[in-house]
């Protein structure tokens, strides 16, 4: 019998590239693996995750919020609830007990749109938000929300005819799955010197460049806060942007995960699409994510993500229906957690205290890091970081000495890859390349997350080994 092979494989598949999980990260995973031998021989005692974002990871330890975790126990044991209720807050008592009176065992499955019970408290928490009314009907709960945007993105594209509009640097799930459905990526370059503002110009190139391609223009993807960069679109510009989407006919997709990751919000404030749209009573069809993989409840694992469709004639929305009920239902822990993000202790409910200062802490942190980082590396030769107002990460630039890119050719490495593969062998710190979100020719950057805890110790480590590379390919310090 012929064995199985790549060959006889989806050709798309060949083409899929997801660097937060790739050749770095496998070889941190090596490394680690490594480490647990006595005569390890490695210059370093542990691992550092900055490659992705994923606060509660071992090594990173974000502390999960005890309200999440509380009602996720009793969600998953109601006999729970007798041995502690004398002893956790009542307010979280009585929302376990809402909730599976709805739900019932977290064992079975549920709607496949979601949880309705959840469903409404997603639209109450969008509502309060922007201002403006959300209908449960609109919302599709989603094992984070990635699988939304997979969803989405496979029901836009038509195999190599749709173009689907990404920002560069862009998070790769976005060039991945137009890889996996055949789409066509179209580049918009967001401009580093401003701060990795969204450019009109650079998006209205972009859809003309399609039109001239004989691609067909299909959507337009808007990260906001972004990732890799952090920046956040102030009013006007969103604006700009949807009054684009009308004059092209994009649909527009809002990825919105880091919405409560803001450093400073009286100065750097969120505003979602959705209340964009409604203020300016626009038409443009609008899909907008949101998850409990980010913000402060950094609950990864548990895949909990919702998306709302503004603006979707209903006949869309059935199928959309018809295609997650393919899946069944998205993993009722996930949608616990949605509830959590979505409908936390409010201030005079008993888990409140302690809630208010989990997550008061928590953003703290984030943004102490995230400003002591930028200052350090903007400190360093050769290297320019944009101080981020908002999401996990920093994306500095590096300029790397002509020896190392010649040395990076050599190996048929970009080479910010050699640069980030050498940083890892070293100090055993994992970072993602720039050229796996994307960016300018010849320029390099590297992305790193702002969760890493002795944020001290973990700089100095980058800024020894940046002066040793320099020093190693020929460049003066």
């Amino acid at each position: 019998m012929r064995s199985l092979t790549p060959a006889d494989l989806n050709p798309a598949v060949q083409n899929v590239q997801y660097a937060v999980r790739g050749e770095l990260a496998i070889k941190a995973e090596d490394l680690r693996a490594k480490l647990e031998s006595k005569s390890h021989g490695l210059p370093f005692e542990r691992i550092i995750n900055s490659n992705i974002g994923n606060p509660q990871q071992k090594g990173l330890d974000q502390p999960p919020i005890t309200f999440t975790r509380q009602i996720a126990a009793l969600m998953e044991y109601p006999p729970l609830a007798e041995v502690v209720k004398d002893v956790w807050p009542s307010d979280v008592i009585n929302r376990a007990k809402e909730l599976q009176a709805e739900i019932g065992s977290v064992g079975a499955y549920s709607h496949s749109q979601g949880v309705p019970i959840i469903r409404r408290s997603v639209a109450q928490f969008i509502e309060e938000r922007d201002g403006y009314p959300a209908d449960p009907e609109d919302i599709f709960l989603t094992a984070g929300a990635s699988s939304g945007v997979s969803l989405l993105l496979n029901m836009l594209i038509t195999p190599n005819k749709t173009g689907v509009l990404i920002p560069i640097p862009q998070y790769p799930l976005y060039t991945a799955a137009l890889a996996q459905f055949s789409g066509i990526p179209l580049p918009y370059h967001l401009s580093e010197v401003d701060g990795w503002s969204t450019s009109l110009d650079e998006i209205k190139s972009a859809v003309e460049k399609a039109e001239k391609d004989g691609v067909d223009a299909r959507a337009l993807v808007i990260i906001n806060p972004g990732n890799p960069t952090g920046a956040l679109l102030d009013w006007r510009t969103m604006e700009n942007i949807v009054k684009l989407c009308e004059e092209h006919g994009l649909v527009l997709l809002a990825d919105e995960v880091y919405q409560s990751n803001l450093h400073s919000p009286d100065t750097h404030p969120f505003h979602s699409f959705k209340q964009v749209v409604r203020r300016l009573h626009s038409k443009v069809p609008l899909f907008s994510f949101h998850s409990i993989s980010k913000g402060v409840t950094g609950e990864c694992g548990r895949r909990g993500g919702y998306f709302e469709c503004t603006n979707i004639d209903p006949e869309v929305r059935a199928l959309i229906y018809k295609m997650v009920s393919v899946g069944l239902c998205p993993p009722l822990s996930g949608q616990v957690g949605i509830d959590c993000m979505v409908r936390p202790p409010k201030p005079n409910d008993p888990s409140y205290p302690l809630w208010k200062n989990e997550t008061d802490s928590t953003h703290a942190a984030l943004a102490s890091r995230t400003k002591l980082m930028a200052q350090r590396l903007n400190a360093l030769p050769g290297i320019s970081c944009v101080t981020s107002p908002g999401a996990l990460y920093l994306f500095p630039k590096i300029e790397l000495p002509d020896l190392a890119v010649q040395e990076a050719e050599k190996q048929g490495k970009t080479p910010d890859t050699l640069y980030a593969l050498e940083l890892l062998d070293q100090t055993g710190i994992c970072v993602v390349p720039g050229s796996g979100f994307g960016q300018k020719d010849g320029e390099h950057h590297y992305r790193l997350t702002c969760l890493c805890p002795g944020v001290e110790d973990y700089v100095d480590a980058l800024e020894s080994f940046h002066l040793k590379f320099l020093k190693k390919y020929g460049a003066e310090v």
